[in-house]
């Protein structure tokens, strides 16, 4: 019989992310999340079965969070504009999306995040293939700054991209 588990895999997989944020791919070993868990190296090895599993399955938890929220911030923002949109989806590093985009299937869950947002956008903003370019247009402003934020603040703001947008 397994030994019930002391540390959920989520909260291996926020302390994963973490060290990611902080240091890169390069910072998440089994021995830096061991220390940082508490956990030891082989009880993380029995779970994940390698390093690289270990991290994709924190990336695929982030990939299941965020798709909650923004199903969340759908829901809650009908009838609001596409600020008010992304304003409830919240902060999403494009460093943790760039990332991702060499696996695959990680990938695949980017792309259909990111039209699941558009889409939801295109709604707030119209109808027509001029709602759906804007969204597009709008989509990678929000990105675009939430990418270049860490070089400093910016003088756009999504508020006067949807003013001019629509």
């Amino acid at each position: 019989m397994p030994r019930k588990r002391i540390i959920p895999d989520a909260q291996v997989f926020a302390i994963i992310q973490r060290l990611l944020d902080d240091g890169g791919d390069k910072a998440v070993s089994f021995g830096t999340v061991a220390t940082a868990t508490g956990l030891a190296p082989p009880t993380l090895v029995q779970r994940y079965g390698s390093r690289d599993a270990m991290v994709r399955a924190a990336r695929l938890a982030f990939w299941d969070d965020l798709d909650s929220r923004t199903g969340e911030a759908i829901a809650v923002t009908v009838g609001k504009g596409p600020q008010g949109l992304l304003k409830a989806i919240g902060p999403v590093k494009a460093a943790d999306i760039a990332a991702d985009l060499r696996d695959p299937d990680l990938a695949q869950r980017a792309a259909s995040w990111r039209a699941t947002v558009e889409a939801a956008l295109a709604e707030r903003l119209g109808s027509g293939g001029k709602a759906r370019e804007s969204a597009g247009l709008l989509f990678a402003a929000w990105q675009g700054l939430a990418f270049w934020s860490a070089a400093g603040p910016s003088d756009l703001r999504l508020k006067d991209a949807v003013k001019r947008l629509t």
